[in-house]
């Protein structure tokens, strides 16, 4: 009799940023003759409808989607991201439960194999007590970039010293965040300020502070650790990262093996918990190459109406056409509006819409430039484009992204977080005019080369993706339980 198929159990944190990565890893283990369980949390299952049709959530064989309560209360508003802190806590207490009860029930099940593997999200951390339970092996798949995920590894350590929490509140402003921190492996030249934003508490009890290192930690009860990165774009953390996880597979950008894969029905399964606006590709095939700024601080950051004005001002200034993603909820506590008068000054050389298919997007030789927030989703696909940027780091590693981006990877220039028009006008004209913008553009197209070579036949992370399937399919991953 033939043995049943590999069935992965892949389960995201629920947050937009998280969702694509993993997906990108289902497509891929499914192309490969893997069967796929896609568990979202009900909230994002039930916006993924809405965004992208029950079709497009059906129908393809072998991959199947399902969906766990994550314990908070209905929200007034479906379409936005939930209170990060609370979702946290919510997810650590209250998913343990219904994901055993799903992984049981696909067990039991007469229409799909047992489960083989879980791929757990790093910040899902609660489905180790599950697995180890019914003796399922675990991989748990950081979301971030490697140097984000080894600051959150050194969170505690950080306590431990004394540089977390702050003292008091005058430490945010009076230079302490400067403060070199160079006993990080593989991470030089890093200052406080470029560590992950939730060491930026006075609280010993802060949530994420404690949750991001406490989850962290975790991933040394796991089977192995997955990371959405290539060797030569952050050798010196991963090298030092080797030696704390024996089984370390780097086998990133993702999104170029989602490329690659010839014939597989599950590469056009979306996952954007938004709706995409079809336009953004057709306004973009009106515009010469490299002309366009393109604009979207991602699922989750916030700004004040103040903010948002000055970037709009600095846009519209610039004279530069550009394309800009308005989430509905990018206003913190209000509605997003520009000004009347920008619409007015910008007719016809810029476009707003709430969202997109920013991969799509950033692969348009129109694109000249990225305004972002620095996400590391954001961050690797404008390296596959070859696109440098401007960096307007928001929470989380996103700081950590920005510093590698602006001085180690010399592909971005950093905006202050006390935004001015006049700075943003400045820094877009010298990306898109000036000499530092052609350096930044020329080492830009050579990671982009660098990062399509990863993930060729011979390529680092190439290798590392054909050991991860071999050792799921070959019976290295051992049959009950975890060995660590």
């Amino acid at each position: 009799m033939a043995s049943p198929k590999p069935h992965a159990v892949v389960i995201p944190y629920p947050a937009q940023g998280h969702v694509t990565p993993l997906l990108h890893l289902a497509k891929v283990l499914h192309s490969r003759g893997f069967c796929i369980t896609y568990v979202n949390t009900v909230y994002n299952h039930q916006r993924l409808l809405r965004s992208r049709g029950a079709d497009a959530l059906d129908g393809v064989k072998d991959f199947h989607f399902e969906a766990i309560p994550d314990g908070l209360p209905p929200s007034n508003n479906d379409d936005v991201t939930q209170n990060i802190p609370e979702l946290c806590i919510s997810t650590r207490e209250n998913c343990v439960a219904p994901f055993r009860a799903l992984v049981m029930k696909i067990n039991l099940s007469m229409d799909a194999p047992p489960v083989s593997c879980i791929i757990a999200d790093g910040f899902m951390t609660f489905t180790l007590e599950v697995a180890k339970e019914l003796g399922i092996p675990e991989l748990l798949f950081s979301t971030t970039s490697a140097c984000g995920y080894m600051a959150y590894l050194h969170f505690f350590e950080l306590v431990q010293r004394g540089y977390t929490p702050l003292k008091d509140e005058s430490h945010l402003s009076n230079g302490y965040l400067d403060t070199p921190i160079d006993w990080i492996p593989g991470m030089t030249g890093i200052r406080l300020k470029d560590i992950p934003s939730f060491i930026r508490t006075t609280d010993p009890n802060d949530t994420m502070l404690n949750f991001d290192g406490g989850e962290a930690q975790n991933a040394f009860k796991a089977w192995g650790v997955i990371l959405n990165t290539f060797d030569e774009l952050e050798h010196e953390v991963i090298d030092a990262m080797k030696s704390m996880f024996p089984r370390l597979y780097t086998i990133g950008p993702l999104l170029e093996f989602v490329n690659e894969i010839a014939e597989c029905p599950s590469k056009s399964i979306g996952g954007n918990l938004w709706k995409e606006d079809p336009r953004c590709l057709e306004w973009l095939d009106g515009h010469e190459a490299t002309s366009v700024v393109y604009v979207n601080f991602g699922s989750i950051t916030v700004m004040t109406g103040e903010q948002l004005e000055e970037f709009a001002w600095g846009l519209a200034n610039s004279k530069c056409p550009f394309l800009w993603i308005i989430r509905p909820d990018l206003v913190e506590g209000e509605k997003a509006m520009v000004p009347e008068d920008f619409l007015m000054e910008t007719r016809g050389r810029g476009m707003l819409a709430s969202w997109c298919p920013q991969e799509q997007v950033l692969s348009h030789p129109s694109v000249g430039l990225f305004l972002t927030h620095s996400g590391w989703n954001s961050t690797l696909e404008s390296i596959c484009g070859g696109v440098p940027m401007m960096c307007w780091p928001f929470f989380a590693e996103q700081p950590t992204n920005c510093r590698y981006v602006c001085t180690k990877w010399g592909i971005g220039m950093e905006i202050d977080s006390n935004v001015r028009r006049e700075e943003v006008e400045g820094l877009v004209r010298e990306v898109m005019e000036g000499e530092k913008g052609k350096d930044m553009r020329l080492k830009a197209e050579e990671w982009k080369v660098k990062a399509e070579g990863a993930t060729m036949r011979g390529g680092s992370s190439n290798k590392n993706m054909e050991r991860l399937i071999s050792d799921l399919l070959n019976g290295t991953v051992p049959l009950t339980g975890t060995d660590n």
